[in-house]
């Protein structure tokens, strides 16, 4: 039985569980907004764990589960943005770093990588970067549901830097990878071209 639709099914169900959990954060349900941020995070290592260990990636895949995780980001952190618990300067950081990522990898793919088909894989920083806004979004959440254990505002003020500096970081380094890319590609047609003109 051919079960390499998994991990595509669980970016589904991640992607679908964002409407649910701003609904539950706006209306003051903290515990749920939680419960359904677990959810998404631990799917989203599940099925990047599937792919890996069975060799289930598909190019569908490559596109979007990290469209699905910066779908759970945005949302989430617009949303406790809204309510004062994150500051707006890094909302807008998240938001123009996802926007310059998804735009410029579609330019990029669209005029000089349409026919190679390459899959989208993040790099080691942006995935370090992934996991710390996730973790961040856990600690505003805990802190919210109010468990019994406190959570120093301390440790959030230093999430908040970090996560800023490190949405900093892999922006210029995606444009760096984009804008590399793209000039190799063109040394290489202007290679294949003057080598057809001179033969």
């Amino acid at each position: 039985m051919n079960l390499s639709f998994i991990p595509n099914l669980l970016t589904i169900a991640r992607m679908l569980a964002v409407p649910p959990l701003v609904w539950a954060l706006l209306a003051g349900y903290f515990g749920w907004a939680l419960g359904l941020a677990i959810f998404a995070g631990l799917s989203d290592l599940a099925d990047g764990w599937l792919a890996r260990r069975f060799s289930w990636q598909s190019l569908w895949g490559s596109v979007f589960d990290p469209l699905a995780d910066k779908f759970l980001m945005v949302a989430s952190y617009i949303t406790l943005g809204w309510l004062g618990e994150l500051p707006w300067l890094l909302v807008g950081l998240v938001i123009v770093r996802d926007l310059v990522i998804v735009i410029g990898g579609l330019v990029y793919y669209h005029r000089f990588d349409r026919f190679r088909k390459h899959h989208v894989e993040p790099t080691q920083l942006s995935r370090f970067n992934t996991f710390c806004q996730v973790f961040l979004m856990w600690f505003v959440l805990v802190r919210l549901a109010e468990f019994p254990f406190p959570l120093p505002a301390e440790g959030q003020i230093g999430l908040v830097w970090l996560v800023g500096v490190l949405v900093v970081f892999t922006l210029v380094q995606y444009v760096w990878i984009w804008s590399w890319r793209a000039a190799r590609v063109r040394r290489e047609a202007a290679k294949n071209d003057s080598a057809g003109s001179s033969s």
